[in-house]
């Protein structure tokens, strides 16, 4: 679209719904995504309006669009004010190595959990599964991928000082969402469930894993061990 028909549109848009316009850039902006349950009146207007909203945001500001049935958000490719350290960002960003991996192979329980249930992002519900079934899969991954130090990598510390410790962050930017059990039911650590929000379907854990040496080799091993 040329920029002056982008700009005769946005100016139809406004005019003609000014307020919801707003909304929408409002809300693609407070928080890292939008999602249809957010507000379904807003996100089936931004889904209606989509290639005006797309063009806003890349001819203004550069960045582009994302959105399936479920989500939406902004993609933002460079970084322009550098007085500003990545340290003091903020945005959801893992620094530890160990913390980076756990979040490849959460990438990877889900991709799994969804081959199994045979769900995909089409579908009404999200996934759901519990804290234990999460941590058994990133347990066996970790004394996968580093067999020389097994003990480092017991269940427990793998619960302790790596998974738990994540949880909170993958809450706050809204990766999961905690299931509250019902008042009657007294639910132990392992039977926590959680629920996948769709910002997860945006993340190809195959393809991130294969920037990480770790995992990378390991799934090599086990591509080798497959064949013969």
């Amino acid at each position: 679209m040329k920029q002056g028909n982008m700009e005769a549109e946005l100016a139809k848009l406004l005019e003609r719904s000014g307020d919801r316009v707003r909304a929408v850039l409002n809300i693609l902006v407070e928080a890292p995504y939008f999602y249809h349950t957010d507000n379904q009146e807003l996100y089936f207007f931004l889904k209606r309006h989509r290639r005006e909203f797309a063009e806003f945001f890349k001819q203004f500001y550069g960045w582009t669009l994302l959105m399936d049935g479920k989500c939406a958000r902004v993609y933002k490719s460079e970084w322009y004010n550098q007085a500003i350290s990545p340290a003091t960002r903020t945005m959801f960003n893992f620094t530890r190595r160990d913390e980076c991996l756990a979040f490849m192979m959460l990438l990877e329980f889900f991709e799994h959990q969804l081959e199994e249930n045979g769900m995909t992002v089409e579908d009404r519900d999200n996934l759901r599964f519990r804290f234990g079934d999460l941590l058994g899969h990133v347990f066996r991954r970790f004394q996968e991928s580093f067999p020389e130090k097994k003990e480092s990598y017991s269940e427990d510390l793998v619960r302790a000082r790596i998974l738990k410790p994540i949880m909170p962050q993958l809450e706050r930017y809204r990766f999961l969402m905690r299931i509250t059990p019902p008042e009657d039911l007294s639910a132990g650590e392992d039977e926590i469930i959680y629920e996948a929000l769709p910002a997860m379907y945006h993340y190809n854990g195959n393809a991130l894993s294969r920037v990480i040496p770790e995992l990378a080799n390991d799934e090599q091993s086990a591509s080798t061990r497959e064949e013969t």
